[in-house]
């Protein structure tokens, strides 16, 4: 067995285009049925505000597949460590031997999720954007302005978080980083009024995104929502979207934005909804006019997590990287 640490992953796996499409290629083979993934597991530590997901999926013909760990303590900052923590397990496909074990305390889960926003902004977005809008300044937010960067171009960048501090700091990081104005601003109504791509971020409860802020042409990215308690956009904003994309239909019917959609009857098992995958395949079209208004609602899948992993694994075996324990099973003979 290889352990991998999050040191060494950090260094040979980056978030850029290889990443970004490697997420694509694989919401395309779960759209195509070239993929297994069962319901995520979760279990919620209400009394400390975590959480903890079980996500994996099984894409055939490769050789291994992950089974990930993940972590989410949002009151993580108050002690200086980061919201999101976890592992991934590769195991053989043809034997069920765990081959290896991925330390990387989330940050492989980072760079899928934000993968996935930038597969999202690609096919949703405006090809051309003046203002992006962030809400939420941990983390992730950094992530997904990243992968944004790598497939739209954009010269401000808006910023909004329930501690004006946290914002200050992150425009004052991504600005160094990026090279673009990146301003702390005091409402998520002053982000989405003025943005025409929005990508929020936060575990919120309750709606923080309104209906009557959308404007022609804007195109939202919702990533927060991975639980049936989480909500960051008001129902109607999925119901005035002119084309409403989902990870997976029924992850999202569960505990994603959509779910509370249909919960509120704004939105019906009838109404129009892509899926991400139908969006990478082809099969359907993603924004044809800058008018439209476009959301995307990303609940986190275990086929990105398996596609991350196995990329993770090649990039560190083929340097040589990791730690190898022996771990044989001893058969003793009566």
């Amino acid at each position: 067995m290889l352990i991998f640490t999050e040191q060494d992953l950090k260094e040979y796996v980056q978030l850029n285009s290889e990443a970004v499409k490697l997420v694509e290629d694989a919401f395309t083979k779960l759209s195509n049925n070239e993929a297994s993934m069962p319901p995520i597991m979760r279990v919620d530590i209400e009394d400390r505000d975590g959480e903890v997901d079980v996500k994996t999926a099984y894409i055939k013909g490769k050789d291994m597949f992950a089974i990930k760990i993940s972590s989410g303590f949002f009151n993580n900052y108050q002690l200086g460590l980061t919201t999101g923590n976890g592992m991934m397990v590769l195991i053989s496909t043809q034997t069920g031997v765990p081959e290896a074990i991925l330390l990387d305390n989330g940050y492989l889960t980072d760079v899928r999720t934000a993968a996935a926003g930038a597969v999202a902004a690609a096919f949703l977005s405006k090809k051309s954007i003046e203002t992006v809008g962030v809400i939420g300044a941990g983390s992730q937010a950094k992530y997904q302005l990243r992968a944004l960067n790598i497939v739209r171009s954009f010269n401000k960048v808006l910023v909004y978080a329930r501690s004006l501090e946290r914002a200050q700091k992150f425009a004052e990081e991504m600005t160094a980083e990026l090279g673009v104005e990146v301003i702390a601003v005091g409402s998520a109504e002053e982000v989405v009024r003025n943005s025409e791509t929005v990508i929020s971020t936060t575990p919120a409860k309750e709606p923080i995104i309104k209906a009557d802020w959308l404007h022609p042409g804007l195109h939202i990215t919702a990533m927060g929502s991975d639980a049936e308690h989480k909500q960051e956009l008001e129902p109607e904003v999925l119901a005035k979207a002119d084309i409403l994309v989902c990870d997976t239909k029924a992850q999202c019917a569960r505990l994603g934005e959509l779910h509370h959609a249909l919960t509120a009857g704004v939105l019906t098992e009838e109404s129009q909804v892509v899926e991400l995958g139908d969006l990478t395949s082809l099969k359907a079209a993603g924004r044809v006019n800058e008018e439209q208004i476009t959301v995307c609602d990303l609940t986190g899948t275990g086929v990105q997590d398996t596609a991350i992993a196995l990329f993770a694994y090649q990039e560190m075996t083929k340097r040589n990287k990791g730690i190898r324990i022996e771990n044989k099973k001893i058969l003793l003979k009566n």
